[in-house]
């Protein structure tokens, strides 16, 4: 046989297998291939076909796209479905959407029993929350992304999350997804981690999560343990933010750690100096200083000398003149000078006087009085017999003088 009628016999062959690949070749068949182009936003897959079919951006995933080139790039072998076929326009469509379909369900439905943790990207976001491509659209509620509150999703885009399959519906093509579930899984774990490191009495950096009208929550490792607003600091505090910042480090005090309720209770203003442990140093019996009246009490006055230290002036020290209450020279929030008379730490207590820090006023001399005894002159009387002076000697009486007219009535 010639050379010539070989090589005609072998294209006679190879056409004939292409014709029985062309026969075969008919829509609803799964086929692999290669990406080979990425062209007005639709991708080209060589199949070894006589002619390229094509993906549109609708069939390249289940999520909406703004380019093909988010869901595949050139060389990336693909399987895909027939959805049509046109030899006379050469014109062959194929689906990566559908296979990917098929397959994802079977695979979210083991997830889903399993309660398996597995990352997604996000694809988009949308009004109540954010989308992801697991082969379906999964969708990820506003409430299931984090575990605060978060007002704009914009950013999320293209971020990887890791998550749990919440809800599974593949009749109604619907499939939940939670990253929520995942995080407080997790926090759950750390926080008992946490506590059960934690000691009481323990002194450790915190940073201040949020702000109450009751207190602080301060973070200590990824848990959350409340300082009460009586104990952020050793002075009156009537909100926490007035003295506090979300986001401040500071140091606390562990007081209490309750693993069964999951609370911890934290102090700031046991974690420092407390005003009574310099209150030694700081004032000696016979300094005067300035302090202002905190509050009035009917055995005296309580004056605040520095900053949550408070002494009594009782009400003897107040003044030189005799006072039946303290309110009657003073008033809360004045500020006066005050003698320390005496500092015992130990029970925290200071003696103050105000008067000791006064000049006491001059010694009146008294009024002379007859004495006993002594004779007073009628004289003195300015002739008034109105008076009656017992005792001393001299008596003007009614009868002496209404006496005659009195007599008329016997």
């Amino acid at each position: 046989m010639s050379e010539e009628i070989k090589n005609q016999e072998a294209t006679e062959v190879a056409n004939q297998d292409e014709l029985e690949q062309i026969v075969s070749l008919k829509k609803g068949d799964t086929v692999k291939g290669t990406i080979v182009k990425i062209e007005d936003n639709q991708a080209y897959v060589s199949i070894g076909y006589k002619y390229d079919g094509v993906i549109p951006i609708r069939e390249l995933s289940s999520v909406h796209l703004d380019s093909a080139s988010d869901a595949v790039e050139v060389g990336q072998e693909v399987e895909t479905k027939v959805v049509s076929i046109d030899d006379e326009k050469e014109r062959l469509v194929l689906s990566k959407r559908a296979i990917d379909s098929e397959n994802a369900w079977e695979e979210l439905q083991k997830r889903f029993e399993s309660q398996e943790t597995f990352e997604v990207i996000v694809a988009d976001v949308v009004k109540g929350g954010i989308v992801a491509d697991v082969g379906v659209r999964g969708f990820i509620p506003a409430s299931m992304v984090e575990r605060h509150y978060v007002e704009d999703f914009s950013d999320y885009k293209g971020r990887t999350l890791r998550v749990k399959v919440k809800e599974i519906d593949p009749e109604n093509n619907k499939v939940i997804l939670s990253q929520k579930d995942v995080l407080d899984e997790e926090f759950e774990a750390n926080k008992l981690k946490v506590m059960s490191e934690l000691q009481e009495g323990q002194v450790i950096e915190g940073t201040v999560q949020r702000l109450t009208q009751f207190g602080a929550f301060v973070d200590v490792g990824g848990v959350d343990g409340l300082v009460h607003v009586s104990e952020i600091a050793w002075t009156h505090v009537d909100k926490p933010s007035d003295v506090l910042s979300e986001g401040e480090q500071v140091k606390v005090k562990v007081l209490k750690v309750d693993p069964e309720k999951g609370k911890i209770s934290l102090s700031i203003k046991a974690a420092t100096p407390g005003p009574w442990d310099t209150a030694a140093e700081q004032f000696k019996t016979g300094d005067i200083v300035s302090g202002e009246v905190k509050r009035l009490v009917n055995f005296g006055a309580f004056v605040e000398i520095a900053p949550g230290v408070e002494g009594l002036v009782h009400i003897s020290q107040i003044s030189h003149k005799h006072i039946g209450t303290p309110h009657e020279v003073l008033k809360e929030g004045e500020t006066v000078q005050v003698k320390i008379l005496d500092v015992n730490i130990a029970e925290q207590r200071i003696s103050l006087s105000i008067k000791e820090t006064e000049e006491a006023p001059a010694v009146q001399p008294k009024s002379e009085k007859p004495s006993r005894g002594s004779s007073v002159r009628k004289e003195d009387l300015n002739d008034n017999p109105n008076v009656s002076l017992n005792n001393q000697g001299l008596s003007v009486t009614l009868g002496e003088r209404f006496g005659d007219k009195l007599s008329k009535w016997k």
